[in-house]
């Protein structure tokens, strides 16, 4: 495999970067069958791409044996039509052990998160990315976000490193954002791709499409996927009267429920897939479930989300 297939696909925003939640049983073991689904569903609902077992899909709480078989589980499921991207994370040598069961499992490319705990030089920071590109055919792209902060020079560095094809920016600082795609583009020829990666990116869309992202990972996309594909498409048509609406009337207010508690961004979306119908289980310890009054709260937001986009019909 080469990094150009992955980049030239995931570089069409044909719709929303869907990252599925990892399904489990009554026993709390990984349910494949149910994960087989969701990953389906998404698939035929328009995702561009599929993003397994990253944050949403809790790569933190899954051990390397369910991650292998979750990632295999996804390529099944998605049969060629879209590519399928995993995670890798921890430290370099654990980020190895994982993209290499990801390619093992038939992945297209890695999604490479933070590495655990540590809060690490700019140094170490680029020595820990290379080390994990070199260490497999797959293309990764490189997750900016909590101890794993990138100045422009380093993510220069890092574009110009084989097999890294892109950025995602989950930390929100649109100066450096800005920085960053300004020196790349200066200094290093060819295509980067830039991926917004903000929990609900929906509600800085309008913000990164200003710097030039319009890539961005979808969690709402899990529960709601008409809803993010309005969005989606309002967002790359530049029709802002849709896009406005669907913030002030869906986006902000489920972004606020998002922030009562600690763990929603992944808790308040499982919740999210179970109301539509899919038993995908409870989040692992350490995350805990939503509240019972936030979960209600959820499900009167998905059904104003769904009569803001039948305004349009």
């Amino acid at each position: 495999m080469t990094s150009a297939p992955l980049a030239a696909r995931l570089s069409i925003p044909s719709g929303p970067l869907f990252f599925p939640v990892t399904a489990y049983g009554p026993d709390g073991a990984v349910d494949l069958d149910v994960y087989r689904e969701h990953v389906r569903r998404g698939v035929e609902a328009g995702a561009a791409a599929v993003f397994a077992c990253c944050g949403t899909g809790e790569f933190h709480a899954l051990t390397p044996e369910e991650f292998e078989a979750c990632v295999g589980a996804a390529v099944e499921a998605v049969d060629g039509r879209v590519p399928v991207v995993a995670g890798a994370g921890y430290g370099t040598a654990l980020a190895v052990r994982f993209a290499r069961l990801a390619e093992t499992a038939g992945a297209d490319g890695l999604l490479a998160m933070p590495p655990y705990l540590v809060v690490a030089g700019q140094e170490g920071l680029l020595r820990h990315y290379r080390e994990l590109a070199s260490s497999t055919a797959l293309p990764v792209i490189v997750y900016q976000r909590d101890n794993a902060v990138f100045t422009p020079e380093t993510v220069v560095e890092l574009a110009r490193t084989e097999g890294i094809i892109g950025f995602k920016d989950g930390l929100g600082d649109l100066d450096l954002v800005q920085r960053i795609v300004s020196a790349v583009r200066s200094e290093v020829p060819g295509e980067f791709l830039y991926f917004n990666g903000l929990p609900t990116a929906e509600l800085t869309g309008l913000a990164y499409r200003g710097v030039g992202i319009t890539l961005y990972s979808s969690a709402v996309f899990c529960f709601a996927p008409e809803v993010a594909l309005a969005f989606h498409r309002a967002l790359n048509t530049g029709d802002d009267e849709v896009a406005n609406r669907l913030l002030d009337g869906f986006y902000r207010p489920f972004v606020d429920l998002r922030a009562l508690g600690r763990g929603y961004a992944v808790s308040l979306v499982k919740a999210g897939v179970r109301l539509r119908g899919l038993d995908v289980g409870e989040v692992r310890p350490p995350l805990h479930e939503p509240a019972e009054d936030h979960v209600k709260r959820l499900a009167e937001l998905i059904e104003r989300g769904y009569a803001l986009i039948e305004e349009d019909v």
